[in-house]
């Protein structure tokens, strides 16, 4: 057994900064399985993981060459974020290239409801989720509430109506009128193209 696969990641990140090229290959021995394989998780094609995977170490080396790691003991959780974000970007620029509009034909909603998701798509629900939180935070109080309930906690009207106090139909009409606000702020935002 060699010396440096005792070492720990920080350690072997601070010799391959003086110059240790070997502490890198080490690293990258150490870890490449779970890496690849949450690549994998994603993808589910070898060749693009691979791809991917070989894009997050150029990733991380150009990282660590300027000065700009700073996750010192948490190495692997870092190079997993890198691997995850080189995913995502990618997914993101293949839909890009095919993006889809908001018309009679799709429409957002239908797909945040959608359960029989690939795995391209579900990383997209995710991003889309993430970014949906926050445009939901430009609309009045009350409708934000509705809106969160039922799509976030999956509460029924009836649920919605017990819990803030009011009628089922003004729960409706809160809903309804917060769509119809989040449809215009995400035209507004430029998240779909005219």
């Amino acid at each position: 057994m060699n010396k440096s696969s005792k070492q720990t990641d920080a350690y072997l990140v601070s010799l391959y900064l003086k110059g240790d090229e070997n502490c890198l290959a080490e690293l990258i021995k150490r870890h490449q399985e779970r890496i690849f394989t949450y690549i994998y998780s994603k993808t589910l094609d070898r060749d693009l993981s691979n791809d991917l995977f070989q894009d997050t170490f150029i990733k991380v080396i150009h990282t660590l060459k300027r000065g700009k790691y700073n996750e010192e003991g948490k190495f692997l959780p870092w190079v997993l974020r890198i691997a995850h974000n080189l995913t995502m970007d990618f997914y993101r620029d293949r839909k890009r290239k095919n993006t889809k509009h908001s018309t009679e034909n799709y429409d957002l909603f239908t797909f945040l409801a959608s359960s029989d998701l690939n795995v391209e798509d579900q990383m997209e629900l995710e991003q889309t989720l993430t970014d949906l939180t926050e445009f939901i935070e430009y609309l009045p109080k009350e409708q934000q509430e509705v809106l969160k309930m039922r799509i976030f906690m999956d509460m029924t009207f009836k649920e919605i109506a017990k819990q803030t106090d009011v009628s089922v139909n003004t729960s409706l009409g809160r809903m309804r009128y917060a769509l119809i606000n989040l449809r215009k702020i995400l035209k507004q935002k430029e998240v779909f193209e005219k």
